[in-house]
């Protein structure tokens, strides 16, 4: 009976990880670029009660092995980078990413982070940055007397004056990873490059399979509540199930240390 605690204890500790990730998922329902988290879960080791047959003794060899497994584990934690929906918000430092990249962040260490959240700010020195502070990369300062600003779809930055003047301030790069997916999330939206990442590949947008920028737009998250909804009931029931093997197992050792009463 050992065994069967220990088994559905594992279960028990995955399933309630799992709730962990969809909570974390409908959390952010609402937060802009928000990419959700698919866990992945794999077997633990098997005990072999009996092998293959001997046909040297038996003279038959039955076609499989009796195993007993030992539970599961959460081995994987995987974003999913699909594309949000693109909403119209009319402010002209908002820009969504059409397509795959991230942008370029300075953090405070001056090492680079990267983001899908365009909602971008004018700070008091001009720079554009995000609404922690972080300055967008390359550095573009819009002009004090500049009386719009006018993003293109390839990441051109244009001023534009009272008097019809338009002026490039400079053009915003994109970073892409073979795997995304290898990025660590650290918060506020960011993520930093990490070995499994590989090192960021800098494009400029519409070129070479990176996304376009489309200014006045942000894009939300792409989660499903409906499906987040779905897993949320699997993983209940499935936690219900494992704790019915312990409460089970349990009422089988109380039979047994009861036998001889």
């Amino acid at each position: 009976m050992d065994k069967t605690l220990r088994t559905a204890a594992t279960g028990l500790s995955a399933q309630q990880r799992y709730v962990e990730i969809i909570a974390n998922n409908i959390a952010n329902v609402n937060t802009y670029a928000f990419k959700k988290v698919r866990p992945e879960f794999q077997d633990l080791l098997y005990e072999t009660i009996k092998p293959m047959g001997n046909v040297q003794r038996t003279g038959t060899e039955p076609p499989n092995e009796v195993q007993i497994g030992s539970g599961t584990e959460l081995v994987a934690a995987t974003k999913i980078f699909s594309q949000g929906d693109i909403v119209e918000t009319g402010n002209p430092l908002d820009m969504a990413i059409n397509g795959d990249g991230f942008f370029v962040v300075i953090r405070p260490d001056n090492t680079y982070a990267f983001t899908r959240d365009g909602s971008f700010h004018i700070d008091r020195n001009g720079e554009i940055v995000t609404s922690q502070g972080y300055r967008l990369e390359p550095n573009i300062v819009i002009p004090q007397d500049a009386v719009g600003v006018d993003v293109s779809r390839d990441g051109f930055v244009k001023a534009i004056f009272e008097n019809g003047e338009e002026q490039i301030l400079g053009q915003i790069l994109l970073a892409r990873f073979i795997n995304p997916a290898g990025l660590r999330a650290i918060g506020e939206n960011t993520f930093v490059e990490t070995p499994a990442s590989g090192p960021m590949i800098l494009e400029q947008p519409g070129y070479n399979n990176t996304g376009e920028i489309i200014q006045r737009h942000l894009e939300t998250s792409n989660v499903d509540i409906v499906e987040e909804m779905v897993n949320m009931i699997m993983a209940q029931r499935a936690y219900e199930l494992n704790a019915k093997s312990v409460q089970t197992a349990d009422n089988i050792m109380n039979t047994a240390v009861n036998l001889k009463r």
